[in-house]
């Protein structure tokens, strides 16, 4: 596929979105709109059995959710996926890792945005204060036991697919340890 044409429609501290001409293998005319943001990093605490799960009001579904932590940099900036996944881990939970261990990378939505997030473990945690900006203030922080998070993706009060997703992450990477 060859684009022929790009123009940004669309543009916030977080994201923006373009609207691509392309042209298809057959030599057919198409659009596609695309919405770019900067890389996330997602971060699993994990403390024995417990997991650290952050709630939060997600506008577009007009709902609290709750999630592992997860985020981007400010400003649309690019900043290395080890150093934002601690940074997210501080901000929503006041949490600190000995050690961040990289589980993957996850596509969001494939068919309409560019972003892209790399999975942390992180272990070794150290309680402290968050550090939340200011969309984050009425975000809540918990530990969760691995069973009950399992029965919340079952009785679907865990929807956030990156979450779900990073948790296979998790699996995938506990069943190749010795």
């Amino acid at each position: 596929m060859e684009t022929t044409q790009s123009r940004e429609v669309y543009r916030n501290a977080w994201m923006t979105v373009r609207e691509d001409d392309i042209r298809r293998p057959d030599g057919s005319p198409g659009i596609y709109g695309v919405v770019d943001k900067p890389n996330y990093a997602l971060v699993i605490p994990l403390d024995g059995d417990r997991l650290r799960l952050v709630e939060q009001f997600r506008y577009p579904l007009g709902e609290r959710r709750w999630e592992f932590c997860q985020g981007t940099a400010p400003d649309l900036a690019s900043v290395e996926a080890k150093e934002l996944a601690a940074r997210e881990l501080r901000e929503e939970t006041g949490l600190r890792a000995e050690e961040l261990i990289e589980l993957g990378v996850l596509d969001v939505a494939p068919g309409m945005s560019s972003q892209r997030g790399t999975v942390f473990l992180a272990t070794g945690l150290t309680e402290g204060e968050p550090e939340r900006e200011l969309e984050e203030q009425d975000m809540r922080s918990a530990w969760i036991h691995r069973a009950e998070f399992e029965a919340m993706i079952a009785r679907g009060e865990i929807t956030d697919a990156q979450s779900v997703a990073a948790y296979m992450l998790l699996l995938l990477h506990e069943s190749r340890q010795p």
